[in-house]
């Protein structure tokens, strides 16, 4: 089965179930869930999390308290700038120039109060935490549909701060886990770790991308996207 059709399924699921939480409708987007607090719990509980001093984040509902719980631990936030429309693409939030981490991790406030850097002024990534529409139990993960979370990982590859040993994470709904493996592509950054509310999955997720999957970057978004012209082959 290809991607749509079980990003329809599970966005269908999540709202006739009652799981899906503001925003709605789910579809379209990272959808938000019941007890999303609590997987974020739990994945504060894992190794990869008490090792990570650094964390990538998305932007989405469903993960914002993950967010709130890396500044409150102490932990650097970075996350992109929506689309990676500019030259400094992410947004470094430091719980140490923070007043209100409640606001700064809302979309709207981290653009107010977060500070763009490009990825020359980053360290390495410790941990990537990306949101989810569908996963399986090995590591596969299919986003909304965009690609800006694998191409994400890509760019930050391409400035050598992340790599395949970096600890990959989603937290999910338990209506979010396929029992079928997902048929992914080459550019698609795999989990190393599924989280719900009820339980941690140590996937068998292969190997990480490296670098940039041009073929799948058409010309249009190539222009949008002014940070791979540094990366772009000779």
């Amino acid at each position: 089965m290809t991607k749509q059709p079980i990003r329809e399924r599970i966005w269908d699921d999540l709202e006739d179930s009652g799981v899906a939480r503001f925003p709605f409708p789910p579809h379209g987007r990272i959808p938000n869930f019941e007890d999303a607090a609590a997987a974020a719990d739990r994945l504060t509980d894992t190794d990869a999390w008490a090792s990570a001093d650094t964390l990538k984040a998305n932007p989405d509902a469903p993960q914002l308290p993950v967010r709130r719980a890396a500044l409150r631990a102490g932990k650097t936030l970075y996350m992109a700038v929506p689309r990676l429309r500019e030259e400094k693409c992410f947004l470094r939030l430091d719980p140490a120039e923070i007043d209100d981490i409640d606001h700064a991790t809302t979309v709207g406030g981290s653009s107010e109060v977060g500070v763009p850097v490009g990825p020359e002024s980053m360290p390495e990534i410790d941990l990537v935490v990306s949101g989810s529409v569908a996963v399986d139990e090995s590591g596969g993960r299919i986003g909304k549909g965009e690609g800006y979370s694998d191409l994400e990982f890509a760019v930050l590859g391409g400035f050598d701060l992340v790599d395949d040993g970096t600890q990959t994470a989603t937290t999910v709904h338990e209506r979010q886990v396929l029992d079928e493996r997902i048929a992914t592509d080459d550019h698609d950054v795999p989990m190393d770790l599924v989280v719900t509310p009820d339980r941690t999955i140590e996937t068998s997720a292969g190997a990480k991308p490296s670098g940039i999957d041009w073929d799948a970057i058409d010309a249009d978004r190539r222009a949008e996207i002014p940070i791979l012209d540094r990366l772009a082959p000779e």
